[in-house]
C-alpha cells in the first residue's frame, strides 16, 4: 500500500482537530454506530478543558488503497517545540487558516519552518462558512507571507482549498458544490509526494514523540527512514553525536489505523510507527539496525526564552493536601517531563531544594505546573523571567523580542497603544481588520509580556485579541515598570471571618472569601495604594451582654477575584511566590517574617 505522510498546522483555534475529525470519519475510520466525541484526538484531560492542542498525535486514515498518515499539532507558539519535531517525520503539510482572522503570528512560526524543510504544503481557507469571512483578502495575506519567508518557485505555486471543517466538506472553487472531502483527500494523494526513502538499508529511524504506557513501558514514535522493521529485531539506540545509548530489542511494533495503534509484525520505510521495548532511548535519539554506526539527522529545537523556579511548599500550610511533597519527587518529575519534551530544560538551582525550569512561554511551564498539580505534587512557583544572552561579537547584552498582533475595537486602540510603549513595545503596523477592528503589529520584549494579559484583557473590556510569537534577541532595552499596586498581607494566621473582610474590602480587591484559611504573609488581595500593607482578616466581632440600639448592619462582601494559575504567575512579582497544591492556588511572600521582609528589602536597596 502507498504512504502519504502530511501534518496538518495551524494557529491556535484555526480548526486542526475539528477538521481531522471530519477526515476520519469520512475516509471509514470508525463504525456507523459507533459514538466519537468532537476533537477526539483531544485526548487528555487538560486538552479538554482548554479546547487547545498540548501535543501532536499521530493517526491514520485510508483513501483508494493509500494510507495518509496525518498528525495533528498544538497551534499555540508555547508548544512550537512540538511541532518543529514533527515536521521532520511528514513530506508534506496542509496549513490551515482561519477565513476571517487570515494568518495569525503561529502560522507565520510552523510555515517558515515547513518552507525551510522543503515542503510544499496545501493551503486550507477553512471557516468559509463564517458571516466575517473575508477569502479573497485572506488569499492575498498567505501570498504575501509565503513570499516574505522566502518560498521558491514551486512552493509559492501552492495549490488552494475553500473548506468548513466544522460542516465537514472542502473545494476547489469558493463557490463549488461542498458536498465533502473528498477533494482535499484526492489533493492530497496528488500534491504530496510518496516518502523518499532507502527500503533496502539497513533499519533506522529517529525518535520523535515519546510516551509513557503501564504495560508497555516507553513507547517511541517516529517515521522510519530507511529499511525494514520486525517484532523482536535487535537494534541499538545512538545519540546525535554518535555515541550508543543502550542495545535491545523491539518487543512491540505499532502502527497507527484510525485512532487505535494495531500491533503489526513488519513495517517498512516511509510509515509512522510506535515502538516498545527500549529503556533509556528518547527524543531525538536514532533507533537502528546493529550495523548502523552513524545517527540519522536530527533537527535542533529553538531554545526556551523564559525560566520559572520550582521549588518545594515550604509554606505553614505545605504537606497538608498533596502526597508528592520532597524536593527528590519534584526533581524526578521534573527530569522526567524533559524526555518527552525538549522545549524544556531543567538545572539544578543555586536555591536549596530548588530548580530552574525554562521554557518558551507561561502557558507551556503554566501546562506543566497544572499536569504536576492534579498528579499530587505541591510546589512553590516564582516569577517568570526571560533568559538573556550575551552577543559574541559584540559582547552586549541581548533580550528575546516577541513578535505581538493585537485585534481590538476602534475606541480600545489607544489605551493599548499607551500600555505597550510603556512596556518598551514598538508599533511595527496598524491597519483595519473590519468590523470596526483595528489590527495592530508590535514588537516587545519579552519581559515587558509578562503579567500584562489581564491588564491588557480589562482595558479592552474582554473583547481583545493578543497573539505572540518569539521574534529572536535584540539588544537589552533597559528596565520596564511592573505591577503598580502593593498586595494586602495577611500579619496573622487563621480563618478569614466576614467581618474582618467587610472592614477591609475598602483597601482594595480582596483573593479570599470568608471561611479560608490563611498565613502570616500570604497575599490575601491588591492593595488600592502603591505600597505594600500588612491586615488582620482573622479578627472577629467582639461579643457583649449588653443589647444594643439597633440591629447590626448586613456584611454584604464584593465577590473576591479568583485567578487561575497563569493569571496568579503573571501577577506576581520578585518578592512573591505561587503556592499550588492539589486543591488550592495562594499567592505568599518569598519571606513570611515581616521583619526578614524588610530586611531583604534593605540589603536590595544597598
Amino acid at each position: 500500500m502507498e504512504i502519504r505522510n502530511i501534518a496538518i498546522i495551524a494557529h491556535v483555534d484555526h480548526g486542526k482537530t475539528t477538521l481531522v475529525d471530519a477526515l476520519l470519519k469520512q475516509s471509514g475510520s470508525f463504525r456507523e454506530n459507533q459514538h466519537v466525541a468532537d476533537r477526539a484526538m483531544d485526548s487528555n484531560d487538560l486538552e479538554r478543558e482548554r479546547g487547545i492542542t498540548i501535543l501532536a498525535k499521530c493517526t491514520s486514515v485510508v483513501w483508494k488503497e493509500t494510507r495518509i498518515n496525518i498528525i495533528d499539532t498544538p497551534g499555540h507558539a508555547d508548544f512550537g517545540g512540538e511541532v518543529e519535531r514533527i515536521l521532520s517525520m511528514v513530506d508534506g503539510a496542509i496549513i490551515l487558516v482561519d477565513a476571517a482572522e487570515g494568518a495569525l503570528p503561529q502560522t507565520k512560526f510552523v510555515l517558515g519552518k515547513a518552507l525551510a524543510r522543503g515542503i510544499r504544503p496545501i493551503v486550507v481557507v477553512n471557516k468559509i462558512d463564517r458571516s466575517d469571512a473575508r477569502p479573497d483578502e485572506v488569499h492575498e495575506e498567505i501570498f504575501d507571507l509565503f513570499a516574505s519567508l522566502g518560498a521558491d518557485e514551486h512552493q509559492l505555486d501552492f495549490p488552494m482549498l475553500y473548506a468548513s471543517g466544522r460542516q465537514g466538506w472542502a473545494d476547489l472553487e469558493l463557490d463549488g458544490a461542498k458536498k465533502d472531502l473528498s477533494p482535499m483527500f484526492d489533493l492530497v494523494l496528488r500534491h504530496v509526494p510518496t516518502p523518499n526513502v532507502d527500503k533496502e538499508a539497513p533499519f533506522g529511524m529517529v525518535a520523535t514523540i515519546l510516551e509513557s504506557d503501564n504495560f508497555l513501558g516507553r513507547i517511541l514514535t517516529g517515521r522510519i527512514d530507511q529499511g525494514r522493521a520486525r517484532v523482536n529485531m535487535p537494534v541499538r539506540v545512538l545519540r546525535p553525536d554518535g555515541t550508543i545509548v543502550e542495545s535491545g530489542r523491539l518487543t512491540k511494533l505499532l502502527s497507527f489505523r484510525g485512532l487505535d495503534r494495531v500491533p503489526v509484525e513488519e513495517a517498512e520505510a516511509g510509515d509512522i510507527v510506535a515502538v516498545a521495548g527500549l529503556s533509556d532511548a528518547t527524543i531525538p535519539d536514532t533507533i537502528a539496525d546493529p550495523s548502523v554506526e552513524t545517527p540519522l539527522p536530527s533537527r535542533p529545537v529553538d531554545p526556551p526564552t523564559l525560566s520559572m523556579t520550582f521549588r518545594i511548599n515550604d509554606g505553614p500550610l505545605g504537606g497538608r493536601e498533596g502526597k508528592k511533597v520532597t524536593s527528590r519527587q519534584i526533581r524526578d518529575r521534573l527530569f522526567k517531563e524533559t524526555e518527552g519534551n525538549v522545549a524544556i530544560k531543567v538545572t539544578e538551582s543555586p536555591e536549596s531544594e530548588a530548580f530552574e525550569v525554562a521554557g518558551r512561554g507561561e502557558l507551556q511551564l503554566g501546562v506543566l505546573i497544572e499536569t504536576m498539580r492534579r498528579e499530587g505534587f505541591e510546589l512553590t512557583i516564582g516569577r517568570p523571567r526571560v533568559l538573556f544572552r550575551e552577543n559574541a561579537e559584540t559582547g552586549d547584552r541581548e533580550e528575546p523580542f516577541e513578535e505581538v498582533l493585537v485585534d481590538v475595537d476602534e475606541p480600545y486602540s489607544g489605551i493599548v497603544v499607551e500600555k505597550m510603549s510603556i512596556r518598551k513595545g514598538v508599533m511595527q503596523d496598524m491597519r483595519p481588520s473590519g468590523g470596526g477592528k483595528v489590527r495592530l503589529t508590535f514588537l516587545i520584549p519579552s519581559r515587558g509580556l509578562i503579567g500584562y494579559h489581564g491588564e491588557f484583557l480589562t482595558d479592552t473590556r474582554g473583547t481583545g485579541l493578543m497573539n505572540r510569537l518569539f521574534s529572536g534577541y535584540q539588544p537589552y532595552v533597559g528596565t520596564i515598570e511592573g505591577r503598580r499596586n502593593g498586595s494586602l498581607i495577611s500579619a496573622e494566621d487563621g480563618q478569614t471571618t466576614q467581618y474582618a473582610l467587610f472592614a477591609l474590602q475598602d483597601r482594595g480587591t480582596m483573593f479570599v472569601d470568608a471561611g479560608e484559611k490563611i498565613y502570616t504573609g500570604m497575599i490575601l488581595g491588591e492593595h488600592s495604594r502603591e505600597n505594600d500593607l500588612d491586615i488582620n482578616a482573622v479578627r472577629e466581632k467582639k461579643l457583649t451582654n449588653m443589647r444594643a440600639s439597633g440591629k447590626d448592619e448586613a456584611l454584604l462582601l464584593t465577590p473576591p477575584r479568583r485567578m487561575s494559575l497563569e493569571q496568579a504567575i503573571a501577577y506576581i512579582e520578585d518578592d512573591e511566590l505561587v503556592e499550588v497544591t492539589p486543591s488550592a492556588i495562594r499567592i505568599r511572600k518569598r519571606y513570611l517574617d515581616p521583619n526578614e521582609r524588610k530586611r531583604a528589602g534593605k540589603r536590595k536597596e544597598s
